[in-house]
């Protein structure tokens, strides 16, 4: 019923004398809750669905979404009137780069559903197993899964339908003692059932890892301000790469069209340039299976492929829409989605990460005089380019003489980007693929999920800790 409604959507609007025009109907079905201390504090079950229509008239976008999908004429006619209005008033058109029109159907597999009944008792059990630590203050469970069925249809022909299922448990432990407080905090799961948290993750054993270590962090030293070698593993990497080499990456970003969300990119008009060590290479894949940015194809109907986004420190290619791609004089690349049908898609980070290299991540350490570990990502801060950054971790450690010492807290790590990534003198073997749940972008904003990720790397940065 709700894919034949888009189909007569887009007949309708090439009757209007669109150029082109698209349909995306979705229904996305969701449960979940936050446990705090054994308790369940806020718990949510949502059923959604709609369409969401774009037209192209003179050069220029309309769009139109509803729930109310049983009369749409009026809504369809209001955005072909939109669209008209604004090409008056834009200086370049709208030019689609052209695409295969795929007639497709995929349901992504999952082994294990994640129903109600089986998310709430492996989260009361990480609830159970954080508290089990007496420093420990408070815990934070929140757990939620949610299938979504996406079909595309366009005035090209296209007609695909997607299937999948999201499942993700975020985990935080809380310790105070003596006037201070520490939380470490990991996320786990991604494209897939329940599985992607028990028997890909191993959440139990992961949420004892965080209750230890939130109450270690205890003995934690502050970090004196120093500019010296650092070796950050792949989960604090994973947020390194989301804001200073994914989001820089997104071609609207590059040609300055989201300025007013921190939307430049520090590399503008920079590509066929180094723009770092010969050691960094960056991708952008899609089809990396069970993360959170897998999928066959975009919201626009393009094929989902692997992209080379940086190639032995040279910046070769950016993430493309039909319509910047047609700018850039290259192919789209399946870089459009959108929150959900309420949207028009955005250019989008999929699965971002800097490629592994051939260092075991133990003698990156031992190369180190003097130096810094820095594990998992905390909170980013960024400038308007993305040049000037500075990123919190959860916690440290001092490297001396090869020898991983003093666990720091409260831990900061400076830098500008070219700097930095020119320094890279590592990168490990140790790839991994982290997930990011609320990626923000747009206006209004849009909140994505997907994954970011690479090996342990090596380079120069500032150090320090916060109040030190």
């Amino acid at each position: 019923m709700l894919n034949e409604r888009a189909e007569k959507a887009i007949l309708f609007a090439q009757s209007q004398g669109c150029t082109y025009c698209d349909a995306r109907s979705e229904t996305i079905e969701k449960h979940g809750f936050v446990i705090e201390n054994g308790h369940i504090e806020h718990s949510i079950t949502r059923h959604e669905s709609g369409i969401g229509i774009r037209v192209l008239c003179d050069g220029a976008w309309g769009f139109y979404s509803t729930s109310n999908v049983t009369d749409m004429d009026d809504g369809i006619t209001n955005a072909i009137k939109a669209a008209k209005h604004y090409s008056q008033k834009k200086k370049s058109r709208v030019i689609l780069a052209e695409i295969p029109s795929a007639t497709q159907s995929i349901k992504y597999k999952i082994k294990k559903e994640a129903t109600p009944d089986s998310l709430s008792s492996v989260a009361f059990d990480c609830d159970r197993i954080i508290r089990d630590n007496k420093k420990i203050t408070k815990s934070i469970v929140s757990a939620s899964s949610s299938t979504t069925s996406k079909y595309f249809v366009s005035s090209e022909g296209a007609k695909i339908m997607q299937e999948f299922s999201d499942t993700i448990m975020d985990l935080t432990a809380i310790a105070h003692q003596d006037g201070l407080t520490q939380a470490i905090n990991t996320t786990e799961g991604g494209r897939g059932g329940l599985e992607k948290i028990t028997d890909d993750a191993g959440i139990f054993s992961i949420a004892k890892e965080t209750s230890d270590r939130a109450a270690k962090m205890l003995g934690a030293k502050p970090a004196k301000e120093e500019k010296a070698t650092v070796v950050m593993n792949p989960d604090f990497v994973a947020l390194l790469t989301h804001e200073i080499l994914g989001h820089p990456s997104e071609a609207d970003r590059v040609l300055g069209k989201e300025m007013a969300w921190a939307g430049g990119a520090w590399w503008s008009g920079m590509l066929g340039r180094q723009i770092g060590s010969e050691n960094l290479n960056v991708i952008d894949d899609p089809t990396i299976e069970g993360n959170l940015g897998w999928y066959d194809y975009d919201d626009e109907g393009t094929k989902s492929q692997r992209k080379q986004i940086v190639k032995d420190g040279k910046l070769v290619d950016h993430m493309y829409s039909r319509e910047t791609a047609s700018v850039f004089n290259k192919k789209p690349n399946a870089s459009m989605r959108a929150t959900s049908y309420r949207f028009m898609p955005l250019i989008r980070m999929a699965c971002t990460c800097i490629e592994k290299g051939d260092w075991d991540p133990q003698e990156m350490i031992r190369d180190v005089k003097n130096g810094y570990l820095i594990s998992n990502m905390k909170i980013p801060s960024i400038d308007m380019r993305r040049y000037n950054w500075s990123i919190s971790c959860q916690y440290a450690n001092k490297i001396e003489n090869g020898e991983v010492t003093d666990l720091l807290r409260d831990v900061i790590v400076v830098g500008t980007a070219p700097e930095f990534f020119n320094s890279i003198d590592a990168c490990g073997k140790d790839f991994t693929v982290r997930p990011i749940t609320n990626c923000g972008k747009g206006d209004p904003m849009q909140q994505m999920m997907m994954g970011n990720g690479g090996p342990s790397i090596r380079g120069v940065a500032t150090v320090k800790s916060v109040g030190a």
